[in-house]
């Protein structure tokens, strides 16, 4: 078992043991994949009042942005591991067929507390239900929220979601670098404790998009919006090191059971003003749904706009595709005006993470990434980001990770490494330094 702290991984999985978990029974919310009105769209005549955390109620522990994909199961069960960030007495889960074609068929759907691996703590497997059934169809495009199960949840714990898929799902609904191993089983094995039946390993999370927990204590839900920097990208796989889980950490640590929940909404490859069908819809389009529609949320952390920058440079073709070659710093600018212009519309505070060095990741990324043009469009979008004033806040992700000695590349003490190569891609940074990122974060951003 990997520790991240002082407090071992096995310690905070088994301090989640549950003891009597309960149905609290209610009408499933089947909704629509919630997206950010069109950048064109006018305003709204009013802002909306601001947005305020309401204790006790409910808070999002654990989240995905959910992307499209191919991968397809009949008759399997998926078993996700996701790690919560703040506790409570209740919990919900919601399940995605966002980019499905077709109506989703969903078996059964279980929560427990991980032991290891796919292995669950003897006793802590619970069914969901949705409206009251344990079986349930999400029509293609929808989310669907199950019932709230009461069961106390720990902070910093990992549980395991299991979906049992009981016909052909078509393209699933997914989050593609999870940065954690997950588990495919034959059959229906949703509520088995043993991890037997899962013989496969997949790098990705699948229908399961968000996890919720009801607390008298939280103080609200802290969004951290961005790319692959904020999806953990070459962060060590299981060991919850992305930049939010450590700022969940630090929030536990200084304010305990009062703290926020932290959740994820980063999407590798993701840029700010163009989608793909690799890297997901584009921000501006899944804002709404990714960030303001989550429980509770009071504050976005929100770095983004470098791939906006290194794909510039890529064809139009592919991943790259739909591709805008002569990209400005006006036009990412104009996509965060908009962005913060939601956020405002909705009370939310939305604070900004400068764009971070990228030197020497052109040999790896090829396009504008670690470019002379590249690095001309970083620092402008820098120095607005920096003197706008348009932001709530700004945390200068740059000058933290930049090497003293040359501020174009990545600190060497916070430069990761891919598994294939000796050397760092020049753009993500190492566990070392997505724990320094969140340290950065002033708390008054958060509390």
């Amino acid at each position: 078992m990997k520790s991240l702290s002082s407090v071992s991984a096995g310690s905070r999985r088994l301090a989640a043991i549950v003891g009597g978990a309960a149905l609290v029974l209610g009408a499933a919310a089947i909704v629509p994949a919630a997206a950010s009105p069109s950048p064109a769209s006018p305003g709204p005549a009013q802002a909306a009042p601001a947005a305020t955390a309401t204790r006790p109620g409910w808070v999002a522990s654990w989240a995905a942005s959910p992307m499209a994909g191919s991968t397809s199961f009949s008759d399997q069960t998926v078993r996700n591991i996701v790690y919560t960030s703040v506790g409570g007495s209740s919990l919900r889960v919601q399940v995605s067929n966002t980019f499905g074609s077709a109506p989703l068929s969903v078996g059964e759907v279980s929560v427990g507390v991980v032991l290891d691996g796919a292995q669950l703590v003897p006793g802590t497997s619970h069914p969901l239900t949705f409206g009251g059934k344990t079986a349930t169809t999400i029509p293609a495009g929808a989310q669907v929220l199950s019932d709230p199960l009461r069961m106390t949840v720990q902070p910093l714990t990992e549980l395991a979601i299991s979906l049992y898929l009981p016909t052909a799902t078509g393209g699933a609904t997914n989050h593609s670098d999870a940065q954690q191993n997950n588990y495919i089983a034959a059959g229906d094995h949703a509520g088995d404790a043993a991890a037997t039946a899962y013989s496969t390993v997949t790098g990705s999370w699948y229908f399961a998009d968000g996890l919720d927990v009801y607390s008298a204590t939280a103080d609200g839900t802290v969004v951290a919006f961005g790319d692959s920097i904020t999806d953990g990208y070459q962060s060590l796989t299981g060991a919850d090191a992305r930049w939010p889980n450590y700022l969940a950490r630090r929030l536990n640590a200084v304010l305990g059971d009062s703290a926020p929940g932290v959740v994820d909404e980063g999407i590798s490859g993701n840029r700010v003003l163009s989608s793909s069908t690799c890297y997901g819809v584009s921000a501006e389009s899944r804002f709404e749904r990714d960030a303001l529609s989550q429980p509770g949320v009071k504050a976005v952390i929100f770095l983004e706009g470098i791939n906006d920058i290194g794909f510039a440079g890529m064809p139009d073709s592919g991943c790259s595709d739909p591709n805008n070659p002569d990209v400005t710093a006006a036009q990412i600018e104009a996509g965060y005006r908009y962005l913060i212009g939601l956020a405002h519309a909705r009370g939310v505070k939305i604070y900004a993470g400068t764009l971070m060095p990228f030197a020497g990741s052109n040999r790896v990324y090829g396009g504008y990434f670690g470019t002379a043009y590249g690095e001309a469009l970083r620092e402008q979008v820098n120095t607005w980001i920096r003197t706008s004033g348009a932001f709530d806040g700004v945390i200068d992700f740059s000058t933290l990770t930049q090497d003293p000695y040359d501020p174009q590349y990545l600190n060497p003490v916070y430069v990761a490494n891919s598994a294939s190569a000796s050397l760092s891609d020049g753009l993500h940074p190492n566990d070392v330094g997505y724990e320094a990122m969140a340290n950065a974060i002033p708390l008054g951003f958060v509390r």
